[in-house]
């Protein structure tokens, strides 16, 4: 198998199907059946499960995981990364943002390296489009925190499209456990950790409208579990363990170790 795509889906049903139909019939053509794409539906209450499981009678590329409870994207990704067959596994959001042409552009990116990530706050990246003010602060302020407690400098951790080699995913994989906010930090802080050199490159991306984001509550969910993670990697891993017990459920994170 040359290529698994990974895509998580809670409750997608709105936006999934024109994501499936694109991505098939783009990869379809020039892959065979040397690609798969495993759509992860969790905890959705809607008819995403339906789309996908009609879409994957056309397709039989498309396999389908069915996980009842809403276990994040990160949750969604690991379960998938456990099913891939492909010597290359990446992952891409469901509502079509990242076309597959941007997409197939890791493909062909990729190299050596052990990962590559798509950007979209480097030289180069096409968005529209443009996201609010807001929303730009918010994720500068993030990446700014990240590149400050992790030392990783990449410019766009939480776009959604991200393709690693078989090897380095499987590597990684073991030690990634936190399944919402801080799943892509935590998959790229393995990734370095384990030796793999991490390429990013720009993308073009397409903001798709739909989006059911508060950005007061998710900068402030993002904030703590980025700071829940770095003390789980320091001597004070110790504090997690307290915080899961108390503040944790008191905003409902559902990242877990």
């Amino acid at each position: 198998m040359k290529l698994s795509i990974i895509i998580p889906a809670y409750n997608e049903e709105a936006r999934i199907r024109p994501t499936l139909d694109a991505y098939t019939a783009y990869f379809a053509a020039r892959y065979g059946n040397e690609v798969e794409f495993v759509v992860v539906v969790n905890g959705s209450m809607d008819r995403t499960e339906q789309i996908v499981h009609a879409v994957s009678e056309k397709y039989p590329q498309v396999k389908v995981i069915v996980e009842p409870g809403a276990i994040g994207k990160g949750g969604a990704i690991m379960r998938g990364f456990a099913m891939a067959a492909g010597d290359l596994v990446g992952f891409v959001d469901a509502d079509n943002a990242t076309l597959p042409e941007a997409f197939n552009d890791l493909v062909e990116h990729l190299g050596d390296a052990g990962a590559i990530i798509a950007s979209r706050y480097i030289p180069g990246a096409k968005v529209s489009p443009r996201q609010p003010l807001r929303r730009r602060v918010a994720s500068r302020l993030f990446n700014t925190l990240v590149r400050f407690l992790f030392g990783l400098s990449i410019s766009d951790t939480q776009c959604g499209a991200k393709l690693l080699r078989g090897d380095a995913m499987r590597a990684a994989l073991p030690h990634l456990g936190l399944t919402r906010w801080a799943f892509d930090v935590d998959l790229l802080f393995q990734l370095r950790r384990l030796g793999y050199r991490i390429v990013e490159v720009p993308t073009t991306w397409q903001e798709p409208g739909g989006s059911k984001l508060k950005i007061a509550r998710t900068s402030f969910e993002m904030f703590v579990a980025i700071c829940r993670l770095r003390m789980l990697y320091s001597p004070l891993s110790w504090v997690v363990k307290v915080y899961d017990v108390t503040v944790g459920r008191l905003i409902h994170l559902k990242d877990t170790t």
